[in-house]
């Protein structure tokens, strides 16, 4: 019997890793695609008139087997890859495309959606609640814009369009991915690493003898880049490795994405002028709160006009701080010593208050202190590697509420970067039992050595705080239905819930809370503390310009009405220049690994980060009213935002916690802009 199959008998059914191998998951999703095409027919063959019941909501809960191995399948892609992992994703993505197209093209299972739908809408929907309004709303609108009132050519033409797609975006995060794994820094001599902190220096000592290297090995992985660039002394190292990273993809080799992303660019557009949509932003931003790309414009217009005066004089300054032009790959470093001049403070002052096992004590306690849940270890759980954590989490009246997996260490099977995801969402079955979610977040954070533990830099901690935003989000869902659960809400509203969290990090009650000293306890004094929040707006313009001018480069790719097939590396720094603030130099190339709008969900919608931001300050102002900590705040924010999923339009579930709809304001304020 397949272990996908089978009824786990592991704590909580988590998913019993340790039983799993590679030949388990191509049979298992062969298997699953069959059951729900069966269970596709059976609706569709139903003698019975179209109903909610026997037609949305019975597909709603088709697909089990599906689910369940492809939800471990694609978070391992991601988390704890390998080749053989990587090939059989290529080698699958045909079918699964195939059979998803089944679905949403199936013309008579359409029919039957669309009888229901018909039929409720004439009696105004008075016999659905409202989630169950949502869930037809969704489905219905969903096969729409998924061709199904195509005919039957232009069917086959979005089939072929989507297969295609799905074969790219997997090859473009593979190229990634490897070409970031393939470049090393490999130093030999001492003279070389002045500058750098004895963290910096010690990992890279790790990671040389990992390879079994002499000497110091530095990679693009986050944790070693970052630090690289922010204190090594020598400008032609910091050179090299800037340009190693902002060249990935572009190279004559097996990794170059450039046609790989002109074909994904194009094939969204087919896609959505196939569907009847002017551009691909007209058909993603219909399912966005945004709307419409002019809104998405006029946000990002909004943001330049307010920070980009800013941001050149944070860029004067540090000129005159360096007394005359710089670099692109002088820009961390330089910012890092003006940041100490103005406010003696860098990153590594603050790493020893940061040990993680205290930082996730801090966080933790966070959410208990704001919503009453606790976590407790537990080693039974099986976990897909050495590194992962497993806890359960239990609310406020000690019932279970969901599993929480921590994966914090980069290493080569796992892609760059930060999330959080499931292994199984929460939903309510027909006889009333509430499936409590297991959710996970994966980060790239400092790694132990042998002399230290790990030690956050202060962005990391951040990062933390913005993924358990995210986890808490699906922990607290509590909808009937998987589709609506959790994380499953408007693109441009997903990062509310993750960025409001970050605001925590320079709060001094906060980090009363946790931050120690590794060795000697000392809790982090006032004053550090003090630094930090003074230097929280520390090149905050800047900071916005970078994320605008991403946001920017996004929209251009898909406002686009004609096929490109220009020079990718022109149009991209044409694209984004009127957010520029620095020099952009010729040979870099941010398209090419930008996974988030090639081969993230972003595409169209990086702007949903600062959409979310203006948000998430809004929202922080009132906690900021009523007391950080204050849990009846608390409470509303959980009942209003975090439990409610894709029941309700999201505007309304905002409004109902804060009693009005944002503005920019709130941010502006924030950031000391206005």
């Amino acid at each position: 019997m397949n272990i996908f199959k089978t009824t786990y008998t592991t704590p909580h059914g988590t998913v019993p890793f340790d039983r799993i191998t590679l030949a388990d998951f191509k049979p298992a999703i062969l298997q699953g695609i069959e059951e729900e095409d069966a269970e596709v027919d059976a609706i569709v063959n139903n003698p019975k008139f179209p109903t909610f019941q026997n037609t949305v909501e019975a597909l709603e809960n088709t697909g089990e087997t599906l689910r369940k191995v492809t939800d471990v399948f694609y978070n391992l892609l991601s988390a704890e890859t390998s080749d053989e992992l990587d090939a059989l994703a290529q080698e699958l993505s045909p079918a699964l495309t195939e059979h998803s197209n089944n679905i949403s093209l199936n013309k008579k299972l359409f029919q039957r959606i669309k009888t229901v739908y018909e039929e409720q809408a004439a009696k105004g929907f008075s016999e659905l609640d409202k989630e169950q309004q949502r869930l037809l709303e969704l489905t219905y609108k969903g096969f729409v814009r998924s061709g199904a009132n195509l005919n039957d050519e232009d069917q086959q033409r979005l089939r072929a369009i989507t297969e295609e797609l799905n074969l790219l975006t997997l090859q473009f995060s593979q190229n990634t991915l490897k070409d970031t794994n393939d470049y090393t820094l490999h130093l030999t001599e001492a003279e070389d690493l002045k500058g750098l902190p004895p963290s910096s220096i010690e990992m890279a000592r790790q990671e040389a003898k990992d390879r079994s290297l002499d000497g110091w090995v530095f990679t693009l992985q986050a944790p070693s880049y970052g630090p690289f660039m922010q204190y090594c002394d020598n400008q032609e190292l910091r050179r090299q490795m800037y340009m190693a990273r902002n060249t990935l993809c572009t190279h004559d080799n097996a990794y170059n994405n450039l046609e790989i992303c002109k074909r994904l660019i194009n094939l969204r557009l087919s896609y959505a002028q196939l569907l009847g949509y002017h551009t691909y932003a007209d058909y993603v931003l219909e399912k966005r709160m945004a709307e419409t790309p002019q809104k998405v414009y006029r946000l990002l217009n909004q943001l330049t006009d307010a920070y980009k005066p800013v941001a050149l004089n944070e860029m004067e300054e540090l000129r005159h701080f360096n007394q005359g032009d710089f670099s692109p790959w002088d820009f961390a470093y330089l910012s890092n010593k003006l940041q100490q001049q103005k406010h003696n403070l860098n990153s590594e002052m603050l790493r020893p208050y940061f040990e993680l096992s205290k930082v996730k004590e801090g966080v933790f306690g966070l959410a208990t202190r704001l919503y009453g849940i606790t976590f407790k270890r537990n080693a039974d759980i099986p976990v897909y590697h050495k590194d992962v954590e497993a806890y359960e989490v239990f609310d406020k009246d000690g019932s279970f509420l969901a599993v929480f997996y921590c994966d914090f260490f980069p290493r080569a099977s796992k892609k760059s970067g930060a999330w959080m995801t499931s292994f199984c969402e929460q939903w309510i079955d027909s006889d009333g039992t509430n499936h409590r979610p297991h959710v996970s977040i994966v980060t790239n954070f400092t790694k132990p050595t042998e002399e230290k533990p790990s030690l956050l830099t202060l962005g990391e901690v951040e990062t933390f705080l913005h993924e358990f935003g995210h986890s808490l989000h699906g922990m607290f869902a509590n909808t009937r239905y998987r589709s609506l659960s959790g994380t499953n809400v408007l693109w441009d509203f997903v990062e509310l819930p993750s960025q409001f969290m970050e605001n925590y990090s320079t709060e001094k009650d906060f980090l009363n809370t946790f931050a120690r000293h590794y060795e000697t306890g000392e809790p982090m004094p006032g004053e550090l503390i003090q630094r930090a929040q003074n230097a929280r707006n520390f090149n905050v313009a800047y900071a916005c310009m970078r994320q605008v001018s991403f946001g920017l480069l996004d929209m251009a790719y898909y406002t686009l009405t004609t096929p490109f097939s220009g020079d990718l590396k022109a149009f991209e720094k044409k694209a984004w220049q009127t957010a520029m603030v620095m020099p952009q130099l010729s040979g870099t190339c941010m398209t090419v690994q930008f996974s988030h709008i090639m081969a993230g969900g972003y595409s169209a919608g990086y702007y949903s980060y600062k959409w979310a931001e203006v948000l998430d300050a809004d929202a922080f102002g009132k906690f900021k009213e009523d007391g950080i900590f204050n849990q009846a705040t608390a409470q509303s924010f959980r009942d209003n935002i975090l439990s409610r999923g894709n029941t309700e339009h999201p505007m309304t579930l905002y409004r109902r916690f804060r009693g009005k709809e944002p503005s920019i304001e709130a941010l502006l304020i924030r950031n000391g802009i206005q």
